[in-house]
């Protein structure tokens, strides 16, 4: 369902912009919703900042490897996001002394937690979802 066949006359060079801009949005939007928690429901204070990390590492995928079809692409982002998780059980000096920086932290978060990996697949499902409506409306419009 989710995979898509780019036409020759696409560039990909105007596709990979479009895909820098989601990450920029998705980095901005993570930022704000940590920022501004308090002004949020609470369900998105809670999940949002998560989600949007998973939506940035999709569209970073798709971003290097345009031509990858979506499927791929999620299966890449699960594994990257996932893995990052699983590395926050080793907590070694080293890369705690990374994560205790604000940017390591945020690319590396600090502790372990199972709800995050919800999350993650929520967003990375949202991120493919959006991308594949992209692409189908752009494609019927040419």
């Amino acid at each position: 369902m989710l995979k898509t066949k780019l036409p020759s006359n696409i560039k990909l060079r105007n596709i990979r912009k479009t895909y820098l801009i989601y990450m920029i949005a998705m980095i901005f939007l993570g930022l704000a919703s940590r920022k501004y928690s308090y002004a949020l429901p609470f369900f998105l204070a809670e999940n949002a900042g998560d989600a949007l990390w998973a939506m940035m590492v999709y569209f970073g995928f798709r971003f290097l490897l345009v031509r990858t079809p979506i499927s791929l692409c999620i299966m890449f982002s699960l594994l990257f996001s996932f893995g990052i998780e699983f590395s926050q059980m080793y907590q070694a000096n080293w890369i705690n002394h990374i994560r205790s920086n604000w940017l390591g932290a945020l690319a590396l978060g600090k502790g372990f937690l199972t709800a995050d990996l919800i999350r993650y697949t929520v967003g990375i499902l949202l991120a493919a979802l959006w991308d594949h409506l992209f692409f189908k409306n752009h494609l019927s419009s040419n």
